[in-house]
């Protein structure tokens, strides 16, 4: 039944649970489905069925008033699979997707299946633990995953099969996913997954990315209930999910958002405005009231319905300035004040993240974000987007740059390592080397270092280490701890067979054992947004191709971090210390079952009362070649 209080807030934009009465939602004790669907525009719209022979006829929608809604409870069983046939002002009708379908046929098919999508939680003492606020001090390292490539069944291809029949033979189910991935991802170190979109869409290459079903995880990998017992387990075993979203744009396919009613509804009215064309999509008009209780409704029901830890949102950028693709002069779009801001999007950004931290306070906000915009991450009420991280492509880009020059030729671009501690405190940054990086030409990332294999293992030890290392929380790709030497393929599985080879284990192994130190070392994620947790030692070291820092917990724990960006062997280097005492090497990526030379310390390093680099005191130990040290200063016991 649709409340006054329903249309009222559904058209004023602030109906946060749109999906309540929209869509269609099946009632057991009545053996019956009510279909709600919003199409202000429309003469007439029915539900389209085989029992119809999908012409509509005798499943007709009443018109709420001048509401723009249209609802009728029909003797429609669970698991019907149906679309809305839909008459506009002008033309034949047409057949059209529920909007809000919490499930959605696997395709090629393209209809709506009514489903109800109830499910018995086991996480409420991970959920209750997210309730306390404090991400910001706690270790977050996420591994990316496409859920179709991570990994497949081993099946032979029949005459019989279509493409799409024996892709979806390959694929794990999401919930054996949960038997196979969590495991893996704890046994690994890592803190969270973060999913490529799962939201339904009909062309597997475009990763999730161009959805037509906002409210349905795609059937491809199973039911609605499959998913949630997949996320159910990670919280049981206490590994956080976050969830690509992508509120930018959507895709044209017919039976999706395009013209829902006969005219452009959820896109912008504009066509030059709506069109994404470089992407083959179209934008929100984010503008208009009912798209933000669609698009807002839609953040909560995944995080509240799903208990998702955190949404990643895609394409902030593409969303904020209204010439994102325009680079021509003649093509640009200019507001009055001669400024190229969306000013509807930001509005709208700024409103979603109002609701998401008052209605899921659970839950945090990612932005994937390529712009120069300040405040992303500092709240909405003292004038900033509202965001809780946004990903630090800047650091990306200037760290790979320097990694893709030779060694013996880095002096000169010592910057790209020292300069992103410049505006590391402007955001709450995340340091990602995700699926773009690996995809198109762009090389894997392991073969993104130059030399031989024996430097491309070290230099991605080093890479690793630096990133880990550095303040700010951590993701990377699926794939790249066991060090691929192919781009991610989007069609095939993660090269797994590269682990029977020593020097690719090895890497895995090292992979697994510095994220383990991250979780043990609350020096390494305690104070990521304090400038107290961050000390250079020496930022300047171009020549010797070299940075050491210290990073800090918040009870004052130092290690202290020397990385070797050159293929040198520094016997004695001195490095300063805050403290005298006694230090041990704590982790070394050049240990000898990481596949290294290992050019390590067993003994201690007793500190002597020689300033060095602004510091008391000063240590001297053995740097390896193209690798990373972390020391630390041993207690010392109290005398009884």
């Amino acid at each position: 039944m649709i409340t006054d209080l329903d249309k009222f807030l559904f058209h004023q934009g602030t109906h946060y649970k749109s999906y309540s009465f929209l869509g269609a939602h099946y009632d057991k004790a009545a053996h019956a489905t009510t279909f709600t669907v919003w199409a202000p525009n429309a003469v007439s719209v029915a539900v389209a069925l085989n029992e119809n022979n999908w012409t509509g006829k005798d499943f007709e929608l009443k018109r709420v008033e001048e509401s723009g809604l249209f609802t009728g409870t029909f003797k429609v069983k669970e698991h019907t699979v149906y679309k809305y046939r839909i008459t506009p002002h002008t033309g034949p009708s047409f057949l059209k997707a529920d909007p809000y379908a919490f499930y959605a046929e696997k395709r090629p098919r393209t209809a709506s299946i009514v489903r109800n999508i109830d499910y018995d939680w086991n996480d409420a003492r991970w959920m209750k633990q997210q309730q306390v606020n404090q991400h910001l001090a706690r270790p977050m390292n996420i591994y990316e995953v496409h859920l179709g490539t991570w990994k497949k069944h081993d099946i032979e291809r029949t005459d019989k099969d279509t493409i799409d029949s024996y892709t979806d033979k390959t694929y794990y189910t999401y919930r054996e996913m949960a038997e196979a991935l969590i495991p893996y991802v704890k046994t690994m170190g890592y803190t969270h997954i973060e999913i490529m979109p799962v939201t339904e869409h009909p062309f597997d290459l475009s990763w999730g990315y161009q959805v037509t079903g906002y409210y349905a995880p795609t059937s491809r990998y199973g039911t609605p209930q499959d998913f949630k017992y997949f996320v159910d387990q990670c919280h049981q075993q206490g590994v956080g999910v976050i969830l690509d979203w992508v509120p930018a744009h959507f895709c044209k396919d017919d039976h999706g958002l395009r013209m829902f009613d006969g005219t452009p509804l959820f896109e912008h009215p504009d066509p030059y405005r709506a069109e994404k064309r470089n992407w083959g999509t179209l934008t929100f008009d984010f503008g208009r009231t009912e798209v933000q209780s669609f698009l807002i409704s839609n953040a909560l029901f995944w995080l509240n319905e799903y208990h998702i830890d955190g949404l990643r949102v895609d394409a902030v950028h593409s969303m904020t300035d209204l010439n994102f693709e325009n680079f021509e002069p003649g093509e640009q779009i200019f507001n009055e004040d001669g400024t190229s801001e969306h000013k509807e999007a930001v509005a709208f950004i700024k409103k979603l993240n109002q609701e998401i931290h008052y209605n899921a306070p659970h839950a945090i906000m990612i932005a994937e974000d390529s712009s120069d915009i300040t405040s992303i991450t500092t709240p909405v009420s003292e004038g900033g987007f509202g965001f809780d991280y946004k990903w630090d492509l800047g650091y990306m880009h200037d760290t790979l740059d320097y990694f893709e020059i030779v060694p013996e030729a880095r002096q000169a671009h010592h910057t790209h390592l020292n300069f992103p501690m410049m505006y590391r405190y402007n955001e709450h940054y995340i340091l990602p080397f995700s699926h773009d990086e690996v995809v198109h030409g762009k090389l894997s990332m392991l073969d993104k270092m130059p030399g031989d294999e024996w430097r491309k293992f070290a230099q991605y030890r080093l890479l690793y280490g630096y990133q880990l290392t550095q303040p700010g929380k951590k993701l990377n790709f699926m794939g790249s701890e066991i060090g691929m030497y192919a781009e991610w393929k989007d069609k095939e599985q993660v090269d797994w067979f590269l682990l029977k080879y020593p020097i690719h284990d090895g890497l895995r192994t090292f992979i697994r054992d510095v994220n383990q130190l991250y979780l043990r070392e609350k020096a390494l994620f305690e104070l990521d947004y304090d400038p107290k947790g961050f000390q250079w030692i020496d930022a300047d070291n171009h020549e010797q191709r070299i940075l050491s820092y210290i990073r800090r917990a918040a009870d004052g724990t130092e290690l202290v971090i020397v990385l070797n960006f050159s293929p040198e062997v520094y016997y004695d280097f001195k490095v300063g210390v805050t403290h005298p005492g006694k230090y041990r090497e704590l982790f070394n990526s050049d240990a000898k079952q990481y596949g290294g030379s290992n050019q390590i310390i067993s003994k201690y390093l007793f500190s002597q009362p020689h300033p060095m680099h602004g510091l008391s005191h000063s240590i001297q130990g053995k740097i390896p070649p193209l690798g990373f040290v972390i020391y630390k200063k041993v207690k010392e016991r109290k005398s009884k």
